[in-house]
């Protein structure tokens, strides 16, 4: 099985390291995995996103052409990437950020407060693990073990105490597809 998925947002949303973590953790549970950012030249507040190949098999490109899952954290990526979906694949998106719906009814959406529940926690830079805990509950790929452990090699142990509010942001997240 091959899962292809895009990931897309702003600048600082936490894009790419969503990306990281889910190569990661593809290759935690012993999959040939890629990760292929791309990102705008400004610090912050720019276009970004990745595309992430988790597979079975070695992985023959890392651009991802037809994504069986998008990732859309603001309304521009969720607009841009929509139509990359095949018929049947995941969108999720942060509708803290995105009020419109997605215009195909041809695939499962799900709305994820991604913004509201980093808030919730006292945190807003934990939207990106919310969304992230929203793809582990969606998908199942992977558990919330192996996603922490994940971050906790990302991170290193300089970070270690970041762990307990990333861990929370992630269980909400999953909570919320649930819903």
């Amino acid at each position: 099985m091959t899962n292809q998925i895009i990931i897309a947002g702003f600048g600082g949303q936490g894009v790419l390291l969503m990306g990281q973590l889910l190569a990661y953790s593809g290759m935690l549970q012993g999959k040939e995995v890629s990760w292929l950012p791309s990102y705008g030249p400004e610090m912050r507040g720019g276009s970004a996103n990745c595309h992430v190949v988790i597979a079975d098999e070695p992985v023959g490109s890392p651009r991802v052409e037809e994504a069986t899952c998008v990732i859309a954290m603001n309304y521009p990526s969720m607009k841009l990437f929509e139509k990359a979906l095949v018929p049947g694949g995941l969108l999720l998106y942060n509708s803290s950020l995105i009020e419109e719906k997605p215009s195909r009814e041809d695939i499962r959406a799900i709305a994820v407060p991604c913004n509201e529940i980093a808030s919730g926690l006292g945190n807003a830079r934990v939207a990106n693990m919310a969304m992230l805990g929203a793809f582990v509950g969606a998908t199942e790929m992977f558990d919330t073990e192996t996603l922490v452990e994940s971050l906790r090699h990302k991170l290193g142990p300089a970070k270690e105490k970041l762990i307990p509010l990333n861990r929370s942001a992630i269980e909400q997240g999953i909570a919320a597809t649930r819903k």
